[in-house]
């Protein structure tokens, strides 16, 4: 028996194509009509608690284990992520392009971040490599859009303020120091600007205060592996303009890539990146406005997306002192990096 799509040689009781996936046989005995290819909308299944699903690409059976949250389908190779709700709804995932997969130019890229600058000079080759291995992680693209709300002290006013105040003062007391002094008007006047200045400023200008409001929008990526949280970027965004629908039989052959599975929820993801959105507003509004008085965060977080992304992982020993650098391996760009 041969498929009917892509005239691959098939066992008699074959029902599912082993290289493309279409249907060859129905139930009862009739050949299948072939499909037209992968649906790109979620599919939805039998409730939580059922044994056994079908795989949305093929039909197949698919029997996730326990704990799973990307699984493999064994007649078609495509991949579905298991969601909060359990097995009642499976949806696909993405994934990022393998480019930068050549060991030495990874090297070259590991010694020119870690001996940038002065103090960092000949930093890797006075350093004894550990590991430096490649993987396909995967992480949660949380979407969360971010209204901070902020009340600051306005350094223009402040400053205008303080001026103002400190000139009026220093005339006053100028002319109080001259009357006393008999006719030392001008040096009284000098005194005072002086005393105004400091009076001025730890006056009522410096409690001048103006709302601000800093808006955001992220696809805030949340690493799904629970023993890689340490590795968690703080602040990276992945060039999502080339993710396409994951599928195993893209991945790169011979060049021992591994493929991990994740083990942290959709709900975990996105309680973790409301926590870190909330801190990188903190950090940008404290670098872009001073004297911040009062500041609040209000946020909405929408459906994650699961990613999964080719990384290499460099460990280094420096002296005893441990050395990551997580690097992506799409755009070559660093993730995230420890004790350098």
């Amino acid at each position: 028996m041969y498929c009917v799509r892509c005239g691959t040689q098939l066992p008699d009781d074959a029902k599912f194509c082993v290289k493309c996936g279409a249907a060859v046989q129905a139930s009862g005995g009739e050949t299948a009509q072939p499909s037209e290819g992968p649906s790109q909308a979620p599919a939805t299944f039998a409730p939580a608690g059922v044994s056994e699903l079908k795989c949305p690409t093929c039909g197949a059976p698919i029997k996730p284990l326990f704990g799973e949250m990307v699984i493999t389908c064994d007649y078609c190779g495509s991949s579905i992520s298991l969601g909060d709700s359990g097995w009642r709804n499976l949806q696909k995932h993405t994934m990022l392009p393998l480019k930068l997969q050549n060991e030495d130019v990874m090297v070259a890229k590991v010694r020119e971040l870690m001996d940038r600058g002065f103090l960092h000079r000949h930093l890797e080759e006075d350093s004894k490599q550990e590991e430096l291995t490649l993987s396909y992680v995967p992480y949660w693209l949380v979407p969360v859009s971010a209204r901070t709300s902020i009340v600051a002290a306005d350094t223009v006013a402040t400053v205008g303020t303080i001026a103002t105040e400190a000139a009026l003062f220093g005339m006053i007391a100028g002319g109080l120091g001259g009357g006393r002094r008999g006719g030392r008007g001008i040096g009284g006047l000098a005194e005072g600007a002086m005393l105004g200045t400091v009076m001025g400023g730890t006056g009522g200008g410096m409690n001048m205060r103006k709302a601000f409001s800093l808006n955001e929008n992220y696809n805030f990526p949340i690493v799904a592996i629970k023993s890689f949280t340490q590795y968690q970027p703080a602040e990276y965004e992945f060039n999502l303009m080339e993710r396409e629908i994951f599928d195993v039989g893209k991945l790169p052959k011979g060049v021992g890539i591994k493929l991990l599975n994740g083990d942290i929820s959709e709900d975990m993801a996105k309680y973790q990146a409301k926590a870190l959105v909330d801190q990188l507003q903190s950090q940008k509004a404290h670098k872009q406005y001073h004297m911040i008085q009062q500041m609040s965060t209000q946020m909405d977080v929408a459906d994650a997306e699961l990613l999964h992304t080719p990384i290499w992982f460099a460990r280094y020993d420096h002296k005893g002192s441990k050395i990551v650098l997580v690097l992506d391996a799409n755009s070559g760009s660093l993730v995230n990096s420890i004790g350098l």
